[in-house]
């Protein structure tokens, strides 16, 4: 794997950028600006810096440069029996370590395995005045500074530029068997509430017009949850993860704006119409529909969670609920002793800052 470290670099535009006041578009492969949305400034490409600095599979913590591809990341985790416990998507073949982090996003097994947030222990960034800061570290055990490295995870490179992240990893399960059942959605939504909070070795559960289980552990733990609840075993169960994973699944091919709701498990999103798919046992459902922002932030809210809209063929109104004026009021500050001439992905609307 290639290695090269351009923190010098990258903290010079930086702050040369800040000298002369010229907003940066931070960037790696680009797979996720869709997400992030439209953003001014000229473009600073984090591309060039690669490479793993540091991993001993027997700490399970690796810790790589923001540029170095998540493909190569996994590959390596993979030849000694590891992986990222959050199943970060790609969305495209060139997904960099630093966007990864920064857009915070994860896959089907985030409920029983954690978030990016969740596994991340430490980071070193460019904040917007060119300054390196380091927080955190390679440690689990460590808490310093513990809480401001998990907040670059979903800021959208608002806080500043990450150099370094450093993860805890997991280790591949033994056994890992995929069910299927028949069942419309109020049954499905029944049994993911009862299987997700039932002991079983669950690492996924999803409904798309069928039920999906995800058992993953021991083998004699795997096999002892299947005989106990049946349902016919999927012939690829990896792809069905993988294709809610990449948003490769029929339903993200759909026509209408696509919205992410992060709901309770239980929750009734009343009348709100048009297509959907359920995943984290009920905790994160997709919308394909033609309602308006204002209807479905609204519905949300109303069903105690919130809403952002993901994919949108047209210029967006809004993506997501204004923050209440308290928590505004913090973020402006956090964002301010970071970035205090705002100079970084100007223009974005992070979900966590």
């Amino acid at each position: 794997m290639h290695s090269q470290d351009d923190s010098e670099s990258l903290a010079g535009r930086v702050a040369e950028a800040c000298a002369q006041g010229v907003p940066l578009r931070i960037r790696g492969s680009g797979s996720k600006e869709f997400y992030a949305g439209p953003c001014a400034g000229q473009p600073l490409s984090t591309r060039t810096h690669t490479g793993i600095v540091h991993y001993e599979p027997t700490e399970l913590v690796l810790t790589a440069r923001s540029g170095t591809a998540l493909a190569a990341i996994e590959a390596v985790l993979a030849e000694s029996g590891q992986m990222l416990g959050f199943e970060p998507p790609h969305f495209g073949s060139g997904a960099t370590w630093g966007g990864t982090v920064a857009c915070g996003l994860s896959g089907p097994r985030r409920p029983w395995s954690g978030s990016v947030r969740d596994a991340v222990l430490g980071c070193r960034i460019v904040n917007g005045q060119g300054e390196v800061l380091s927080f955190g570290g390679q440690v689990m055990k460590n808490v310093a500074g513990f809480d401001v490295s998990r907040l670059m995870a979903g800021a959208l490179g608002t806080l500043g530029l990450l150099l370094e992240i450093s993860v805890k990893v997991l280790p591949r399960p033994e056994c890992e068997i995929t069910l299927c059942f028949e069942c419309p959605f109020a049954e499905g939504r029944e049994r993911m509430i009862r299987w997700g909070g039932s002991g079983l070795p669950v690492t996924g559960l999803a409904w798309d017009g069928r039920l999906h289980l995800r058992l993953a552990g021991p083998e004699q733990a795997v096999s002892t949850a299947v005989r106990r609840i049946g349902g016919d075993r999927a012939g690829e169960g990896d792809a069905i993860w993988n294709g809610l994973r990449e948003q490769t699944h029929d339903f993200f091919a759909g026509e209408g704006d696509l919205w992410r709701l992060s709901l309770p498990p239980a929750a009734d999103t009343g009348d709100l119409s048009g297509s959907w798919l359920i995943d984290w046992g009920g905790a994160q459902r997709w919308l394909r529909t033609d309602a308006g922002p204002a209807e479905v932030l609204a519905a949300a809210q109303a069903a105690g969670g919130h809403a952002r809209l993901f994919r949108s063929a047209h210029p967006p109104a809004m993506r997501c609920a204004p923050l209440a004026p308290a928590l505004a009021a913090l973020h402006r500050r956090v964002k301010a002793a970071f970035d205090p001439a705002g100079i970084l992905n100007r223009g974005l609307s992070p979900e966590v800052f």
